[in-house]
């Protein structure tokens, strides 16, 4: 097989995951707390004919080398967990985080997950659990039925106004754990992230504290998803595709028209 063929279908593959994260990036654009990712690319071994600096005669060395490379394929998506924009929606279980951190989420395995969306309810028992699956957040919180206002203030501290009584009471904390390295999580759906061993232990502590970040009652915090920037990315990614089809399309012509006129 002629290498250019191989090349460009290297390229065409790698072209195609770059679509696939552009593409999943401008579907999530409208996904509270959903981080943007792309795609990593490296190209591939070289057939080294000639090494630079090898001996050309007894007093010369080659000054460049021919080295032909074998394509591109992509290693990695990575996150981007830049800050996302503000929604005011003006629910009192609506809560963003302006900065670093995750709020802390219990599977039904048992597993600790780890998410920025803050779109909380209420389920049967009172306890605050995320709105999509209803997984609850930890440590638990839970809300008296008589509650007549729930308040989370900037340090995670959720009080509420009992019927009655002058004075709020305090019914939990809502602590942010963060992470050496929030790019290595692993990103499983729902919005939710795993630790890996790449993203190191969970760190918890107080929101506002230690460089976390601060928790906002009544707002929701916007996927970081730019859309021009993404239609950029998807039209470059198109006119590389074309151009490693354009590839392909020369080398089948070139290699017909030697059979034909051999």
């Amino acid at each position: 097989m002629n290498p250019a063929l191989w090349i460009s279908k290297t390229g065409l593959d790698a072209q195609q995951t770059n679509i696939s994260v552009t593409s999943n990036n401008l579907a999530n654009a409208s996904t509270v707390g959903y981080k943007k990712g792309r795609a990593i690319f490296e190209d591939l071994l070289y057939q080294n004919i000639n090494q630079p600096g090898g001996r050309s005669s007894a007093d010369t060395t080659l000054p460049n080398g021919l080295m032909l490379g074998a394509g591109a394929k992509v290693v990695a998506t990575q996150k981007n967990f830049s800050q996302g924009n503000v929604q005011t929606t003006d629910n009192s279980l609506d809560v963003m985080l302006e900065g670093r951190g995750f709020f802390e989420v219990l599977l039904p395995d048992g597993t600790t997950a780890y998410t920025r969306n803050g779109q909380f309810s209420l389920n049967d028992e009172g306890t605050i659990v995320t709105s999509g699956m209803g997984y609850a957040i930890q440590p638990e919180i839970q809300i008296p039925e008589n509650a007549q206002s729930i308040t989370v203030g900037s340090d995670g501290q959720v009080s509420v106004q009992l019927m009655g009584q002058a004075e709020s009471q305090v019914v939990g904390q809502l602590t942010v754990t963060d992470f050496v390295n929030p790019a290595g999580l692993q990103p499983m759906g729902e919005n939710l992230y795993l630790e890996t061993q790449s993203s190191g232990a969970p760190l918890q502590g107080v929101a506002g504290a230690d460089g976390l970040g601060v928790i906002k009652q009544g707002m929701l915090e916007t996927s970081n998803v730019n859309v021009t920037e993404e239609l950029v990315n998807l039209i470059q990614a198109q006119r590389v595709y074309e151009m490693n089809s354009k590839v392909i399309s020369s080398v089948d012509e070139m290699m017909s028209y030697v059979t034909q006129r051999l």
